[in-house]
């Protein structure tokens, strides 16, 4: 006796291959959901309805034993009376892509398995869209949902497929978007009931997606815009200290370099800016500190120096849409373009990509004295790098000083009908201080 597993989509019976309804016509046990056993009405074989598959696979397991029991010892010669007997497990699309396949390997002997998958929904979604889905990322674990897609949403994945049922709908995916609060920006396709004549697919957008009621067998694919879409800003709105995070333009190819806003805060409260100073923003990204430097201290110069294309278009954007004048976006490497600089009365150092000690050695030469540099590293090896660098400087020169402050932040997000937390990266911000008199 084998297990069958066959996928089934929503056009039933119709659906399946030749090879696929001759297993379905040939089993001695039909286990499957009412809507899956209704394909096939004159099936003369038992029939369970698929209620809790732990205890299917219990009463499976019973009538692979009893067959053992029945079989013929070991060296007779008595040929068989038939041909095996078959137990066909119906389930939905491809039983090895987030469905019942994975519980029946770790269940039953693996010897006794055979699946014939059917077309998957995502593989239906992204087909209907026409859109190559080999570099896309699902979502249908649902023990980790949240956390998966929040995950990829913060990386900023170009292509992700949501599976949704009736606790994780499309109004909850808008809802988690909406509190991470991110700057990229996606487009929604929402597919109906694939394969089924009520099938429907349709792009839709945030309002939709949260007042309309869609089918409980949905997939929402969700597509990265691939040019920049900013809706306009209403700066007379915004908070004078700690824009939000999605009012920036972001870099669409490296999406976390957006100083969170929480800690976009503690940064500025570090750096203890005054009016009319000069103030550089090394590895800026897409310009969020430099931005809200700008919008504090009209009368100050602001630097943002980055040195991707993406985050000096980024930035430059950012500038035009938040209207100021006084920010000033510099492609070019570090430490190399800050020789051509005017000499700063204060430097936020966000990225450094391996050069940190030569950027801190550059930066210490120009500058002012009383000045300080404040810096956001999340790796331990950055912060040896940095402690390193200051004993070798203040042997040298006793006038130097540091502080760190160690942030480990969370923000709550929504989790269908509860909230969690969601810890952001964890940033030491270290103070250096040039206490000249």
């Amino acid at each position: 006796m084998t297990v069958h597993v066959v996928g089934i989509g929503l056009d039933g019976a119709a659906g399946l291959s030749q090879s696929a309804r001759q297993v379905v016509e040939r089993a001695a046990l039909l286990v499957g959901s009412d809507r899956h056993l209704s394909y096939f009405p004159h099936h003369s074989g038992e029939r369970w309805v698929l209620a809790d598959l732990t205890t299917a696979i219990v009463e499976i397991r019973c009538w692979l034993a009893q067959e053992a029991d029945l079989e013929p010892d070991a060296g007779t010669l008595e040929p068989p009376m038939s041909s095996p007997q078959l137990i066909v497990i119906l389930v939905a699309g491809d039983p090895l892509f987030y469905g019942w396949g994975k519980l029946l390997i770790a269940q039953l002997p693996a010897e006794k398995l055979t699946f014939h998958p059917h077309v998957s929904c995502v593989q239906l979604a992204f087909n209907r869209l026409q859109i190559p889905w080999q570099d896309a990322h699902f979502v249908g674990d649902r023990g980790r949902y949240f956390e998966e897609l929040t995950g990829f949403l913060k990386a900023g994945v170009k292509k992700i497929a949501v599976l949704a049922d009736e606790t994780h709908t499309p109004a909850a995916l808008v809802n988690l978007l909406k509190a991470l609060d991110l700057p990229t920006r996606y487009e929604f396709w929402v597919c109906e009931n694939l394969g089924s004549a009520d099938e429907r697919v349709g792009r839709k957008s945030l309002e939709a997606l949260l007042r309309e009621s869609f089918a409980p067998l949905s997939v929402v694919v969700m597509l990265q815009e691939s040019r920049i879409v900013a809706e306009p800003l209403d700066l007379a709105k915004l908070p004078l200290l700690g824009i939000p995070d999605g009012a920036f333009i972001g870099c669409g190819d490296r999406p976390g370099l957006t100083v969170e806003r929480e800690v976009r805060v503690l940064v500025l409260a570090q750096l203890a800016l005054q009016p009319g100073q000069v103030v550089w923003d090394v590895g800026a990204g897409n310009g969020s500190v430099s931005i809200e430097i700008a919008r504090l201290f009209p009368q100050s110069e602001v630097y943002a120096i980055e040195k991707t294309v993406s985050g000096t278009a980024a930035i430059e954007l950012n500038c035009g849409r938040f209207g100021v004048q006084n920010a000033l976006s510099v492609h070019g490497i570090a430490p190399e373009i800050l020789h051509r600089l005017r000499p700063p009365h204060r430097i936020f150092i966000g990225g450094s990509d391996g050069g940190l000690t030569k950027i801190l050695g550059v930066c210490a030469l120009r500058l002012l004295p009383g000045g300080s540099i404040v810096l956001a590293v999340s790796a331990l090896e950055d912060i040896g790098t940095v402690l390193n660098w200051m004993d070798d400087r203040v042997r040298r020169e006793p006038y130097w000083s540091y502080r760190i402050v160690q942030v480990q932040l969370s923000r709550s997000l929504p989790a269908g009908n509860l909230t969690r937390f969601d810890p952001l990266n964890p940033v030491a911000i270290v103070t250096i201080d040039l206490n000249l008199n």
